[in-house]
């Protein structure tokens, strides 16, 4: 059997697997911490989402994922690896109830991909111009071989504490010594500038509704706040004070739409002053004020349930 044969039956049998677990239009956090499966049967209208680290990989189907400026189109040749948390636009672009978008999510563990990096005595990266924390690569037949024996895994659940750290391991070991290693590299090294980046964001994540002076959140994770700014940017194609504005704003909808608050105790929960430009800022992402928005994901949510 070739490698291109070999590729294609492992991509069968994931996806059999995927389909078998995950419902139609679902997706299904499993038992292995930091798995999710989707299966999505249509193509969608971009969403905001935020990306948090980890390789995305689709054994039939597409998705674009917009970051800035930047089209990312990952499919059955191609998984997408994000290196720290990034706000995007991500729609379905390939699906369909005969062939649905059968896909897997693994969260990547900073921590043990650092301790990897000590392991097998891989290169510190060199510094480099600021990328974006975000990138496509190859699909590789030991790669899909790896994400084959951890799904499979959910068949067997009393197998999961021993082996499913082992595969994880692999995973991230092929995703370091592979074409984008090096970008995984710059964000486990402690010290280099795009762990600071993470670092940074990280305070965003648990401080966004506290007023933010940038000077003081370059301070904090000791760079400068024209290099920050730079580098802040690079990774995420936003400025960090865009940054807290969309986690604000994803969060307050959140709280309109799962636990019911008001625009004004949701606004005031996220940390905005203004109720019009709480308003008008939630228009411009969401494409319509927070009133008419809730309606029509109630109404959508609604007919979902039917």
């Amino acid at each position: 059997m070739s490698s291109a044969e070999s590729m294609e039956y492992s991509r069968g049998i994931i996806g059999k697997n995927i389909a078998q677990k995950a419902k139609k239009g679902q997706s299904l956090p499993t038992a292995i911490s930091g798995l999710t499966l989707y299966n999505r049967i249509c193509v969608s209208q971009p969403a905001t989402a935020l990306y948090q680290p980890s390789i995305c990989l689709v054994v039939q189907g597409a998705k674009r994922v917009m970051l800035g400026e930047d089209s990312y189109v990952y499919d059955a040749n191609h998984y997408l690896i994000t290196s720290v948390d990034i706000p995007t636009m991500v729609q379905i672009v390939q699906a369909s109830e005969a062939k649905p978008c059968l896909g897997i999510v693994l969260q990547l563990d900073l921590r043990e991909i650092s301790q990897l990096m000590v392991d097998g005595n891989l290169p510190h990266p060199r510094a480099h111009q600021p990328e974006r924390g975000m990138a496509l690569g190859r699909v590789d037949l030991p790669l899909l071989d790896a994400f084959g024996r951890l799904v499979s895994l959910l068949d067997c659940p009393g197998d999961i504490p021993i082996l499913a750290p082992v595969i994880k391991r692999e995973i991230f070991y092929r995703l370091l010594t592979g074409e984008q290693g090096a970008r995984l590299r710059q964000i486990a090294s402690m010290g280099s500038q795009g762990h600071q980046i993470s670092q940074a964001i990280d305070w965003l994540k648990n401080n966004y509704s506290k007023p933010l002076r940038v000077d003081d959140l370059a301070h904090r994770v000791y760079m400068g706040t024209s290099t920050f700014n730079h580098h802040f940017r690079a990774m995420t194609a936003k400025s960090p004070l865009q940054y807290q504005k969309w986690l604000r704003l994803n969060e307050a909808r959140r709280l309109m739409l799962a636990e019911r608050c008001d625009a004004a105790s949701a606004a005031f929960q996220v940390g905005y002053e203004s109720q019009s430009q709480f308003s008008r800022e939630y228009g411009r992402l969401f494409g319509e004020p927070p009133l008419r928005d809730m309606a029509k994901l109630r109404q959508e949510a609604n007919a979902l349930a039917v």
